[in-house]
Protein backbone atom coordinates (compact mmCIF):
# COMPACT_ATOMS: atom_id res chain seq x y z
CA UNK A 1 0.00 0.00 0.00
CA UNK A 2 1.22 3.47 -0.85
CA UNK A 3 1.78 5.84 2.05
CA UNK A 4 -0.24 9.07 2.11
CA UNK A 5 2.90 11.00 1.21
CA UNK A 6 3.72 8.80 -1.81
CA UNK A 7 0.09 8.80 -2.93
CA UNK A 8 -0.13 12.60 -2.91
CA UNK A 9 3.29 13.23 -4.43
CA UNK A 10 3.02 10.60 -7.17
CA UNK A 11 -0.49 11.74 -8.09
CA UNK A 12 0.54 15.38 -8.43
CA UNK A 13 3.70 14.54 -10.37
CA UNK A 14 1.74 12.36 -12.75
CA UNK A 15 -0.79 15.12 -13.42
CA UNK A 16 1.88 17.80 -13.86
CA UNK A 17 3.25 15.78 -16.77
CA UNK A 18 0.21 14.11 -18.26
CA UNK A 19 -2.51 16.77 -17.83
CA UNK A 20 -0.38 19.12 -19.95
CA UNK A 21 0.12 16.35 -22.51
CA UNK A 22 -3.67 15.82 -22.70
CA UNK A 23 -4.45 19.53 -23.10
CA UNK A 24 -1.95 19.67 -25.95
CA UNK A 25 -3.42 16.57 -27.57
CA UNK A 26 -6.74 18.42 -27.54
CA UNK A 27 -5.07 21.45 -29.12
CA UNK A 28 -3.44 19.36 -31.88
CA UNK A 29 -6.80 17.74 -32.65
CA UNK A 30 -8.53 21.14 -32.59
CA UNK A 31 -6.03 22.60 -35.06
CA UNK A 32 -6.38 19.65 -37.45
CA UNK A 33 -10.11 19.62 -38.27
CA UNK A 34 -11.65 21.15 -41.39
CA UNK A 35 -14.37 23.83 -41.33
CA UNK A 36 -17.02 21.17 -41.96
CA UNK A 37 -16.25 19.49 -38.63
CA UNK A 38 -16.47 22.63 -36.49
CA UNK A 39 -18.49 20.73 -33.86
CA UNK A 40 -15.40 18.53 -33.31
CA UNK A 41 -13.24 21.66 -33.21
CA UNK A 42 -15.44 23.08 -30.43
CA UNK A 43 -15.40 19.79 -28.51
CA UNK A 44 -11.61 19.55 -28.71
CA UNK A 45 -11.39 23.14 -27.45
CA UNK A 46 -13.65 22.26 -24.52
CA UNK A 47 -11.36 19.35 -23.59
CA UNK A 48 -8.32 21.63 -23.87
CA UNK A 49 -9.86 24.11 -21.45
CA UNK A 50 -10.98 21.36 -19.04
CA UNK A 51 -7.41 20.07 -18.84
CA UNK A 52 -6.22 23.66 -18.37
CA UNK A 53 -8.49 23.90 -15.33
CA UNK A 54 -7.32 20.53 -14.02
CA UNK A 55 -3.67 21.55 -14.40
CA UNK A 56 -4.27 24.89 -12.68
CA UNK A 57 -5.70 23.05 -9.66
CA UNK A 58 -2.80 20.58 -9.63
CA UNK A 59 -0.20 23.36 -9.78
CA UNK A 60 -1.95 25.24 -6.97
CA UNK A 61 -1.40 22.37 -4.53
CA UNK A 62 1.97 21.05 -5.79
CA UNK A 63 4.30 23.69 -4.37
CA UNK A 64 6.65 22.24 -1.78
CA UNK A 65 5.25 18.73 -2.27
CA UNK A 66 6.47 17.43 -5.63
CA UNK A 67 10.10 16.40 -5.97
CA UNK A 68 12.88 18.63 -7.26
CA UNK A 69 13.88 15.90 -9.71
CA UNK A 70 10.51 16.07 -11.50
CA UNK A 71 10.38 19.88 -11.57
CA UNK A 72 13.86 20.08 -13.08
CA UNK A 73 13.56 17.06 -15.37
CA UNK A 74 12.19 19.03 -18.32
CA UNK A 75 9.01 16.95 -18.42
CA UNK A 76 6.77 19.57 -16.79
CA UNK A 77 8.15 22.48 -18.83
CA UNK A 78 11.28 23.25 -20.85
CA UNK A 79 13.12 26.51 -21.58
CA UNK A 80 11.09 26.60 -24.81
CA UNK A 81 7.56 25.93 -23.56
CA UNK A 82 6.47 29.54 -23.06
CA UNK A 83 7.72 30.59 -26.50
CA UNK A 84 6.24 27.49 -28.12
CA UNK A 85 2.85 28.25 -26.59
CA UNK A 86 3.01 31.91 -27.61
CA UNK A 87 3.99 31.18 -31.22
CA UNK A 88 1.54 28.28 -31.58
CA UNK A 89 -1.26 30.48 -30.23
CA UNK A 90 -0.33 33.13 -32.80
CA UNK A 91 -0.33 30.61 -35.66
CA UNK A 92 -3.59 28.91 -34.68
CA UNK A 93 -5.64 31.73 -33.19
CA UNK A 94 -6.29 29.50 -30.15
CA UNK A 95 -5.74 31.28 -26.84
CA UNK A 96 -3.26 29.19 -24.88
CA UNK A 97 -2.97 30.42 -21.26
CA UNK A 98 0.76 30.83 -20.60
CA UNK A 99 0.07 31.73 -16.95
CA UNK A 100 -0.04 27.98 -16.17
CA UNK A 101 3.50 27.51 -17.47
CA UNK A 102 4.64 30.62 -15.58
CA UNK A 103 3.20 29.15 -12.36
CA UNK A 104 4.96 25.83 -13.01
CA UNK A 105 8.29 27.59 -13.52
CA UNK A 106 7.89 29.06 -10.01
CA UNK A 107 7.16 25.70 -8.36
CA UNK A 108 9.46 24.68 -5.50
CA UNK A 109 10.21 21.07 -4.69
CA UNK A 110 9.95 19.60 -1.21
CA UNK A 111 11.53 16.52 0.27
CA UNK A 112 9.96 16.37 3.74
CA UNK A 113 6.39 17.52 4.10
CA UNK A 114 3.50 16.41 6.28
CA UNK A 115 0.40 15.37 4.37
CA UNK A 116 -2.78 16.33 6.20
CA UNK A 117 -6.11 14.55 5.60
CA UNK A 118 -7.61 17.59 3.86
CA UNK A 119 -4.81 17.66 1.25
CA UNK A 120 -5.03 13.91 0.74
CA UNK A 121 -8.79 14.11 0.15
CA UNK A 122 -8.28 16.98 -2.26
CA UNK A 123 -5.89 14.82 -4.30
CA UNK A 124 -8.40 11.96 -4.25
CA UNK A 125 -10.95 14.37 -5.74
CA UNK A 126 -8.49 15.59 -8.38
CA UNK A 127 -7.77 11.99 -9.35
CA UNK A 128 -11.45 11.14 -9.68
CA UNK A 129 -12.02 14.24 -11.77
CA UNK A 130 -9.04 13.35 -13.97
CA UNK A 131 -10.26 9.78 -14.50
CA UNK A 132 -13.63 10.98 -15.78
CA UNK A 133 -12.05 13.61 -18.01
CA UNK A 134 -9.44 11.26 -19.50
CA UNK A 135 -12.02 8.57 -20.22
CA UNK A 136 -14.19 11.11 -22.04
CA UNK A 137 -11.19 12.26 -24.09
CA UNK A 138 -10.35 8.65 -24.98
CA UNK A 139 -13.90 8.16 -26.28
CA UNK A 140 -13.57 11.38 -28.32
CA UNK A 141 -10.28 10.18 -29.83
CA UNK A 142 -11.79 6.77 -30.60
CA UNK A 143 -14.66 8.46 -32.47
CA UNK A 144 -12.25 10.61 -34.49
CA UNK A 145 -10.07 7.64 -35.43
CA UNK A 146 -13.09 5.57 -36.43
CA UNK A 147 -14.38 8.42 -38.60
CA UNK A 148 -11.00 8.92 -40.26
CA UNK A 149 -10.46 5.21 -40.96
CA UNK A 150 -13.96 4.87 -42.45
CA UNK A 151 -13.44 7.98 -44.63
CA UNK A 152 -16.17 9.94 -42.85
CA UNK A 153 -13.76 12.67 -41.78
CA UNK A 154 -10.60 14.38 -42.98
CA UNK A 155 -8.10 15.75 -40.51
CA UNK A 156 -4.54 17.01 -40.82
CA UNK A 157 -3.48 14.55 -38.10
CA UNK A 158 -2.16 11.15 -39.14
CA UNK A 159 -4.38 8.20 -38.16
CA UNK A 160 -1.33 6.76 -36.36
CA UNK A 161 -0.97 10.01 -34.41
CA UNK A 162 -4.59 9.77 -33.25
CA UNK A 163 -4.00 6.16 -32.17
CA UNK A 164 -0.71 7.24 -30.56
CA UNK A 165 -2.33 9.94 -28.40
CA UNK A 166 -5.14 7.54 -27.50
CA UNK A 167 -2.59 5.05 -26.10
CA UNK A 168 -0.99 7.81 -24.03
CA UNK A 169 -4.38 8.70 -22.57
CA UNK A 170 -5.03 5.05 -21.72
CA UNK A 171 -1.70 4.80 -19.89
CA UNK A 172 -2.52 7.99 -17.97
CA UNK A 173 -5.93 6.80 -16.79
CA UNK A 174 -4.52 3.38 -15.88
CA UNK A 175 -1.84 4.99 -13.71
CA UNK A 176 -4.32 7.32 -11.98
CA UNK A 177 -6.58 4.34 -11.22
CA UNK A 178 -3.64 2.43 -9.75
CA UNK A 179 -2.84 5.39 -7.52
CA UNK A 180 -6.47 5.65 -6.40
CA UNK A 181 -6.33 2.00 -5.31
CA UNK A 182 -3.04 2.79 -3.48
CA UNK A 183 -1.36 0.09 -5.55
CA UNK A 184 2.43 0.07 -5.27
CA UNK A 185 4.00 -1.35 -8.44
CA UNK A 186 7.24 -3.31 -8.36
CA UNK A 187 10.16 -1.56 -10.06
CA UNK A 188 10.57 -4.50 -12.44
CA UNK A 189 6.92 -4.48 -13.51
CA UNK A 190 6.98 -0.72 -13.95
CA UNK A 191 10.23 -0.79 -15.94
CA UNK A 192 8.94 -3.46 -18.31
CA UNK A 193 5.68 -1.64 -18.94
CA UNK A 194 7.16 1.84 -19.28
CA UNK A 195 10.13 0.92 -21.46
CA UNK A 196 8.00 -1.07 -23.89
CA UNK A 197 5.46 1.76 -24.05
CA UNK A 198 7.82 4.71 -24.39
CA UNK A 199 10.24 3.10 -26.85
CA UNK A 200 7.30 2.65 -29.20
CA UNK A 201 6.25 6.27 -28.59
CA UNK A 202 9.78 7.48 -29.42
CA UNK A 203 9.75 5.44 -32.64
CA UNK A 204 6.46 7.00 -33.68
CA UNK A 205 7.65 10.52 -32.80
CA UNK A 206 10.57 9.97 -35.17
CA UNK A 207 8.22 8.89 -37.96
CA UNK A 208 5.86 11.84 -37.38
CA UNK A 209 8.80 14.27 -37.50
CA UNK A 210 10.08 12.61 -40.68
CA UNK A 211 6.67 12.96 -42.33
CA UNK A 212 6.04 16.56 -41.26
CA UNK A 213 9.37 17.99 -42.37
CA UNK A 214 9.57 19.80 -45.70
CA UNK A 215 10.86 17.41 -48.42
CA UNK A 216 13.94 19.63 -48.83
CA UNK A 217 15.11 18.98 -45.24
CA UNK A 218 17.10 15.89 -46.32
CA UNK A 219 19.48 15.71 -43.36
CA UNK A 220 16.77 16.05 -40.72
CA UNK A 221 14.56 13.56 -42.57
CA UNK A 222 17.39 11.01 -42.65
CA UNK A 223 18.15 11.52 -38.95
CA UNK A 224 14.49 11.11 -38.00
CA UNK A 225 14.27 7.99 -40.20
CA UNK A 226 17.31 6.47 -38.45
CA UNK A 227 15.82 7.18 -35.02
CA UNK A 228 12.59 5.51 -36.11
CA UNK A 229 14.46 2.35 -37.04
CA UNK A 230 16.52 2.43 -33.84
CA UNK A 231 13.49 2.77 -31.58
CA UNK A 232 11.61 0.07 -33.52
CA UNK A 233 14.51 -2.22 -32.62
CA UNK A 234 14.43 -1.08 -28.99
CA UNK A 235 10.69 -1.80 -28.90
CA UNK A 236 11.46 -5.32 -30.13
CA UNK A 237 14.11 -5.65 -27.40
CA UNK A 238 11.64 -4.47 -24.75
CA UNK A 239 9.13 -7.10 -25.92
CA UNK A 240 11.87 -9.71 -25.62
CA UNK A 241 12.53 -8.55 -22.05
CA UNK A 242 8.83 -8.99 -21.28
CA UNK A 243 9.14 -12.54 -22.62
CA UNK A 244 12.33 -12.90 -20.53
CA UNK A 245 14.50 -13.84 -23.53
CA UNK A 246 16.91 -10.94 -22.91
CA UNK A 247 17.77 -9.15 -19.63
CA UNK A 248 15.87 -5.96 -18.85
CA UNK A 249 19.13 -4.25 -17.85
CA UNK A 250 20.34 -4.44 -21.47
CA UNK A 251 17.15 -2.81 -22.75
CA UNK A 252 17.43 -0.04 -20.15
CA UNK A 253 21.05 0.69 -21.06
CA UNK A 254 20.36 0.71 -24.82
CA UNK A 255 17.22 2.82 -24.36
CA UNK A 256 18.98 5.35 -22.13
CA UNK A 257 21.65 5.95 -24.75
CA UNK A 258 19.12 6.32 -27.57
CA UNK A 259 16.73 8.57 -25.61
CA UNK A 260 19.54 10.94 -24.67
CA UNK A 261 20.35 11.34 -28.37
CA UNK A 262 16.76 11.76 -29.58
CA UNK A 263 16.15 14.19 -26.75
CA UNK A 264 19.00 16.36 -28.07
CA UNK A 265 17.62 16.04 -31.61
CA UNK A 266 14.17 17.17 -30.44
CA UNK A 267 15.65 20.09 -28.52
CA UNK A 268 17.56 21.26 -31.60
CA UNK A 269 14.40 20.82 -33.65
CA UNK A 270 12.25 22.82 -31.23
CA UNK A 271 14.80 25.64 -31.22
CA UNK A 272 14.95 25.52 -35.02
CA UNK A 273 11.18 25.77 -35.30
CA UNK A 274 11.00 28.71 -32.91
CA UNK A 275 13.82 30.50 -34.73
CA UNK A 276 12.16 29.81 -38.12
CA UNK A 277 15.21 27.87 -39.32
CA UNK A 278 13.45 24.59 -40.18
CA UNK A 279 11.01 24.18 -43.05
CA UNK A 280 8.12 21.97 -41.96
CA UNK A 281 4.43 21.76 -41.11
CA UNK A 282 5.27 21.12 -37.44
CA UNK A 283 3.64 23.59 -35.06
CA UNK A 284 6.28 24.57 -32.45
CA UNK A 285 4.26 23.31 -29.47
CA UNK A 286 4.40 19.81 -30.98
CA UNK A 287 8.19 20.01 -30.94
CA UNK A 288 8.24 21.03 -27.28
CA UNK A 289 5.59 18.39 -26.50
CA UNK A 290 7.75 15.56 -27.87
CA UNK A 291 10.80 16.99 -26.10
CA UNK A 292 8.99 16.84 -22.75
CA UNK A 293 7.98 13.24 -23.39
CA UNK A 294 11.61 12.33 -24.10
CA UNK A 295 12.65 14.07 -20.87
CA UNK A 296 9.99 12.11 -18.97
CA UNK A 297 11.21 8.80 -20.40
CA UNK A 298 14.81 9.77 -19.65
CA UNK A 299 13.99 10.39 -15.99
CA UNK A 300 12.24 7.03 -15.75
CA UNK A 301 15.17 5.21 -17.35
CA UNK A 302 17.64 6.81 -14.94
CA UNK A 303 15.36 5.77 -12.09
CA UNK A 304 15.24 2.18 -13.38
CA UNK A 305 19.01 2.16 -13.86
CA UNK A 306 19.67 3.31 -10.30
CA UNK A 307 17.16 1.09 -8.53
CA UNK A 308 18.02 -2.62 -8.25
CA UNK A 309 15.74 -4.79 -10.37
CA UNK A 310 14.98 -8.29 -9.09
CA UNK A 311 16.10 -11.26 -11.14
Amino acid sequence: MLSSFDFVRQSLELHLFFARIMKEHSFFLEAGFTTRDNSFTRKADEFRMEFDRLLIDVVSISNGIVSQSVIHSGEVFTPYTLDAETVSSYYSGVRIPINITQAEINLMGGETVTINPFLEQRVVSVNNRAIGLIKALITFKETILSNVLSCKMFTLNYPLLIDHIMREARLYVQMVQQLQSREEMSIEKEALQQELFWNRIMAEHSKFIRGLLDPTEDQLINTAHDFGNEFDQLTTEAKAAVDMTIPLEKVTEDSLNAVQRIRDFKEQGTKGLLECKIKSIIIPLLGDHTLREANHFLRLLKQFEVKPISK
